[in-house]
């Protein structure tokens, strides 16, 4: 009896770990009323960009904040009080689904279980980075929104909307895709190739981990920020007109960046 049990019990359902596409709300304040202005200043032009996703909210960088600076204050401490339930419903107008946290400290991690959110053992950054330039502004109250998605089987993580400025994508695990516009501020990462096949206004990053013989394509070079394997180049030195504006690819040359146009 226990053998035809055991055999019904299997047949009705099964456990099987997951990866699944997640979107990460990386908070750099924890006043919902700031926070609130920021998102809808920044997805005012895309309201259905999320179609009901489901976030992890990150709070990494509320603990890396400077409690003795002068300009640290309660909404941005490592020990800020975060009311989770009104923050569930803030991203939800958004069109998202709030699943869980991520980069609390125990008391954030207990108000977050309390609002019915999960704790999740995710990374919290996304992949290596190029150190910003000199000139760039300095980060707003803005949050920094990630889709952080394990490529398919086949290697390529495929977008087809726009990302707009503040908006990233880490395609971990090998290449990304575009066939919209990556605006002025947006960033595009992955551990592979960057293929974009529209207007390349904001940052693309290849070889995230080091892979010097990642590229990146375009058919509409303007790009504000290249990078392969860590080496970057920004728009501070003007792209040639051979390449700007036109179809061109970006790749190692030893340790510089070249870019070349594509015929």
């Amino acid at each position: 009896m226990a053998d035809v049990s055991a055999a019904r019990t299997k047949a009705v359902f099964e456990f099987k770990s997951a990866t699944l596409p997640l979107i990460a709300v990386i908070l750099k304040t924890s006043d919902l009323d700031v926070l609130a202005e920021a998102l809808d200043a920044q997805l005012a032009d895309s309201p259905d960009f999320f179609e009901q996703e489901p976030v992890v909210i990150d709070l990494s960088l509320l603990q890396g904040q400077d409690e003795e600076g002068s300009d640290a204050d309660a909404a941005s401490s490592p020990n800020a009080e975060i009311d989770f339930a009104a923050l569930r419903s803030l991203l939800a107008r958004h069109q998202t689904q709030p699943i869980a946290v991520r980069g609390g400290n125990a008391a954030q991690n207990a108000a977050a279980r309390a609002a019915g959110l999960s704790l999740a053992a995710m990374p919290s950054a996304p992949a290596p980075r190029p150190p910003a330039p000199p000139a760039e502004a300095p980060a707003s109250e803005a949050p920094q929104i990630v889709r952080e998605v394990p490529v398919p089987a086949n290697g390529t993580l495929l977008i087809d909307k726009p990302l707009r400025s503040g908006q990233q994508v880490y395609a971990r695990g090998g290449d990304v895709v575009v066939t919209a516009v990556v605006s002025f501020g947006a960033e595009v990462i992955a551990d592979g190739n960057v293929h974009v096949y529209a207007p390349l206004r904001g940052k693309a990053i290849a070889g995230a981990r080091g892979n010097t013989e990642a590229r990146i394509f375009s058919t509409c070079m303007e790009a504000q920020l290249v990078a392969i394997a860590g080496i970057y180049r920004t728009n501070e030195v003007p792209l040639p007109d051979a390449v700007l504006g036109k179809s061109a690819q970006v790749r190692l040359d030893g340790k510089k960046i070249a870019i070349d146009a594509i015929p």
